[in-house]
């Protein structure tokens, strides 16, 4: 096969991977292809049978020992812009929440422990702006107006 092939083959399969939910196997199998295109536009007497057998080799090997590490790193990345999208949020104070003290906040639909950051004391059912969050414990201050 021709260098140009296997990169063709390659950019075709990354699109692939894009298009599809998927668990990154055809991320793999694009970059082994892009590797041989280019290890084939280097070297160019590779016979066919080696280069689909480098890309078998290549593919099973990056899959094996770069996907789950990928996957666990994607996951914590998106688990962690969740949780982050909580800051700028209003919550609602569940309880008189003194100032430096940690008293209960609801935050869509759910009751957080908040911290109040604020000047002043916070009263029951009043609104408070969510800082930045700490754990499971939200950063507020009575919201202004």
């Amino acid at each position: 096969m021709s260098w140009w092939m296997w990169l063709v083959l390659g950019l075709l399969l990354l699109v692939c991977e894009l298009l599809t939910p998927g668990g990154l196997y055809l991320f793999f199998l694009g970059l082994s292809a892009l590797g041989v295109g280019a290890l084939v536009g280097l070297i160019e007497s590779i016979p066919l049978w080696s280069q689909w057998l480098l890309f078998s080799v290549l593919s099973l090997v990056a899959a094996l020992f770069f996907r789950r590490p990928l996957l666990d790193r994607i996951r914590r990345l998106s688990r962690s812009k969740a949780v982050d999208s909580l800051v700028g949020e209003i919550a609602t104070a569940l309880e008189d929440i003194p100032v430096d003290a940690i008293g209960k906040a609801e935050l869509r639909g759910t009751a957080w422990n908040a911290l109040n950051i604020g000047d002043s004391p916070l009263v029951r059912a009043q609104r408070c702006r969510v800082e930045r969050l700490e754990g499971l414990t939200l950063h507020v201050r009575k919201e202004s107006k």
